[in-house]
């Protein structure tokens, strides 16, 4: 007789939680996911995917005045916004239910329910099923933070949410926050028609990403008619005659913003209450699950991935923490952890924004040494052509053997233009071998090719 029920129990089937319990299951373990609403987490359901189908849908119309520079007349007075959500709603049920079949497709079992951790190796779902497993693995993700000055109602004070399951545009829009999430639905309205305004804490758009690059990105939003308030506090609301009023403080001066609704978007905090931590002596700092090398917590069986520990918010690296950890249980060898430096970060607006590694501010933070290079994207003829000129490419190098320390991108495509610099990087290729490199023409990555030619002191189209 099984001492266990599972070889691993996976509670949360999130980007973390169900590529975990895939690979767990094609190396040969027993495997249960628990999950307590839709297959897929925020990501699939209200995250990564809906929201690039609304931004999908924006880039179209945004770009109607293509349509009409061809001569061609575009009647938008039938637009309704229902059918954009429409659709992004059908993108999330459809990838959804695929996730549903991956895991059966991978003999995982799929345990609808709410898990609670009630012994090192025993979970309870919905406070009566009792389950074991050699294993846990903890993915619950995470949820929109709130502020408490700013009631959530998600219908005028919203999160990403409230804002993905949004019918129906307001007039004006103000978000607070300047991050990925911010600046993606910032794009997806304005390009809608919505008037929008941002307030940022911080002096800069984009915090984390390079200042060049929030920059650039900021001056291409105001072309559109994005405001932003940088360095500018949001205090408090009035809600009165069907409107927001958002008072706004910038060092000792206030204003009042009146706006329709308000999208707080200041980043997330990990879903580790409610799991029954505490029962076990379960590890956290300010809410996030402390874990060490493979993602174990400090009970050597159970693990925690993805966004209820610290580290980036990520849904690709919630995938590979999960397999780090999974693999480790089978006895394989893998990484202790991901490389924080090689993990690509993207913003899905338009332009995009996409990078890795140190930019100027963290390397000089970290006291190293560094030299840049930056190529603009009009250097490169498709970009040119296909009416996308506007952007740059940047890559931070050691000045002494020319190792990529970063790289960072604004403009068309740059989601997945980073992956070649990525791919050098891991390789420790240095820019000398993509700069000499063959890169078919006309083509967008010929932008890489020439930055790395900059880097070594002869491009081209510069």
């Amino acid at each position: 007789m099984a001492k266990y029920d599972y070889d691993l129990l996976v509670i949360g089937s999130g980007p973390g939680g169900y590529v975990a319990g895939i690979r767990a299951s094609q190396l040969g373990m027993k495997v249960g996911v628990i999950e307590k609403d839709k297959p897929g987490g925020v990501c699939l359901n209200i995250g990564c995917i809906p929201s690039k189908a609304l931004i999908h849908q924006a880039h179209m119309f945004s770009h109607i005045k293509d349509l009409e520079d061809m001569g061609l007349k575009v009647d938008t007075s039938g637009f309704d916004y229902t059918k954009v959500f429409e659709k992004s709603r059908k993108a999330a049920t459809d990838l959804s239910g695929g996730i549903t079949f991956l895991l059966k497709k991978n003999k995982a079992d799929y345990i609808v329910g709410e898990a609670k951790l009630t012994g090192p190796h025993q979970v309870t779902v919905d406070g009566n099923k009792k389950i074991t497993a050699k294993n846990i693995m903890i993915a619950t993700g995470s949820s929109p933070r709130s502020i408490p000055s700013f009631p959530i109602d998600e219908e005028t004070i919203v999160t990403s949410n409230g804002a993905l399951m949004t019918k129906k545009l307001p007039k004006k829009l103000l978000i607070l926050g300047s991050g990925a999430i911010g600046m993606e639905f910032a794009y997806v309205w304005s390009s809608f028609g919505v008037e929008v305004e941002i307030v940022e804490i911080v002096d800069r758009v984009l915090p984390i990403e390079d200042d060049e690059i929030g920059k650039f990105i900021k001056k291409t939003f105001e072309k559109r008619g994005v405001k932003f308030h940088l360095g500018t506090m949001a205090k408090s609301l009035e809600k009165k005659d069907g409107k927001v009023n958002v008072t706004v403080s910038q060092g000792e001066q206030e204003r009042v913003i009146e706006t329709d609704m308000v999208l707080v978007a200041i980043g997330r905090a990990p879903n580790s209450q409610n799991l029954g931590l505490e029962n076990l002596g379960i590890k956290t700092e300010k809410g996030f699950i402390r874990v060490g090398d493979y993602y174990r917590t400090n009970i050597p069986n159970i693990y925690a991935i993805g966004d209820v520990i610290h580290s980036p918010l990520l849904a690709h690296v919630a995938s590979k923490e999960g397999e780090i950890a999974v693999e480790h249980m089978a006895g394989h060898k893998t990484d202790k952890k991901m490389d924080a430096l090689l993990i690509p970060s993207a913003v899905y607006c338009e332009p995009q924004v996409a990078s890795f590694g140190y930019n100027e501010r963290t390397a000089k933070e970290a006291g190293i040494k560094f030299e840049k290079a930056v190529f603009p994207y009009r250097g490169a003829g498709k970009s040119v052509a296909i009416g996308c000129p506007e952007g740059m490419v940047k890559v931070l190098f050691d000045p002494k053997h020319k190792e990529i320390l970063g790289a960072h991108i604004a403009g068309a495509q740059a989601t997945e233009l980073i992956h070649e610099i990525l791919l050098a990087k891991k390789a420790e290729l240095l820019p000398e071998d993509l700069a000499t490199m063959v890169h078919a023409h006309p083509t967008l990555s010929e932008i890489i090719m020439e930055v790395m030619r900059t880097v070594e002191g002869w491009p081209i189209h510069a």
